[in-house]
């Protein structure tokens, strides 16, 4: 399965927010909406949880 990725620095953020989450497609938006509600304010609604889905991109391979 193809690692996915999610980078804050792509996303409209007020408090410029740097994070990068990386892994399995589930695991990065389960992290991904977490982060979002408690760092950024949002509700975990199911438009959040597709907004942030359609922002995932293949992530490079971290160890060989």
């Amino acid at each position: 399965m193809t690692r996915k990725m999610v980078d804050c620095r792509s996303m409209p953020s007020e408090i410029g927010c740097t994070l990068t989450i990386a892994g399995e497609e589930e695991e990065v938006l389960d992290a991904a909406v977490a982060h979002a509600v408690d760092k950024h304010g949002h509700e975990n609604t199911p438009e959040l949880r597709e907004q942030i889905r359609s922002g995932l991109v293949d992530a490079e391979p971290a160890m060989a």
